[in-house]
């Protein structure tokens, strides 16, 4: 399938699956970073989450390839979706809530459209793509606001850091186009960018968190790490990979826009939380712009009209 085409059914399934996952991560990182520094959260979330994967491919017989470009890619990525981004989301959770960050980093479909056309990617940008953005953003803006947080002060490197984080996913969104092109598992493509991030992330995390001075964590914090590790990381990014390659950059990026749906719903699901009429406006929205986005809706109502008219 071509990068930026239309999604199947189950790119589609995957995808509010992804949100899920990733969604919860806001959660698991905000706990997490009660107990623990942002870049040792990192180290521990990425490494812990590859040794789970390579057990894994070891065990299905996977090779994992060692070209020089396969590595150049594995460290690209490791570098854009992983380490940038994940340690600008926790550092910024630690001045703005989780809602807000998520918010923010919703607008990563913006910044993966500008990064596909600055770097070559061949994506084909719609007006139902441009026009679908705009209404799954301004629905995470609303479903924001109606939580009624208080963002009369904002901080503003808070704001920064999460708005980075969306940057250098939209970049590595275009860039992991590329991994379809080497032929890279989906699997295979998680534990490499997981690995690279590793081993990044250990010089900062020993150079800034002195991680071997650090109080043990206790059980939430550790329950906390346990989620993201499994389900946000090490499953979560095996999806990621396999919808990227079958659906693209742009498609893939839409996942930030259900994260909020994803947690507003898991809220009124597991802890039992009201859903008010302006989250249900801003869930709306958001299934619109999604909608238009996919295009097959518009596609068969003018198929429709045109029907009509030649009859």
């Amino acid at each position: 399938m071509r990068d930026g085409g239309r999604m199947s059914g189950t790119d589609w399934g995957l995808l509010v699956l992804l949100s899920v996952l990733w969604g919860g991560s806001f959660f698991f990182s905000k706990v997490a970073v009660e107990g623990l520094p942002p870049l040792t959260i990192v180290l521990v979330r990425f490494s812990a989450a590859s040794i789970l994967l390579y057990v894994v491919l070891r065990g299905i017989g996977q090779e994992i390839p060692k070209a020089p470009v396969v590595s150049l890619a594995f460290a690209g990525m490791g570098f854009l979706n992983n380490l940038v981004p994940a340690g600008l989301i926790v550092w910024g959770q630690t001045m703005i809530p989780s809602g807000l960050a998520s918010v923010l980093v919703a607008t990563t479909p913006i910044f993966s459209i500008l990064a596909t056309r600055s770097i070559g990617v061949d994506e084909k940008l719609t007006t139902g793509k441009v026009f679908g953005m705009a209404l799954g953003i301004a629905g995470t803006v609303v479903l924001f606001r109606s939580n009624g947080s208080d963002l009369s002060q904002p901080s503003a490197t808070g704001i920064g850091a999460c708005l980075g984080a969306a940057i250098s996913y939209g970049f590595a969104n275009a860039l992991g186009s590329r991994f379809r092109r080497l032929g890279i598992a989906p699997a295979v493509g998680a534990f490499g960018q997981m690995t690279t991030t590793s081993i990044m992330a250990l010089p900062l995390a020993l150079a800034f968190d002195h991680p071997w001075q650090l109080t043990f964590p206790g059980a939430t914090v550790l329950l906390a790490m346990s989620g993201l590790v499994v389900l946000s990381t090490a499953l979560g990014y095996v999806i990621f990979f396999r919808i990227l390659a079958s659906a693209g950059a742009t498609n893939i990026s839409l996942v930030t826009l259900l994260i909020p749906v994803s947690a507003i719903l898991l809220g009124s699901a597991v802890l039992g939380e009201t859903l008010s009429n302006v989250q249900f406006a801003g869930m709306l929205l958001i299934g619109l712009g999604l909608v238009a986005i996919d295009g097959r809706a518009w596609g068969a109502l003018r198929q429709s009209m045109a029907s009509s008219d030649a009859a």
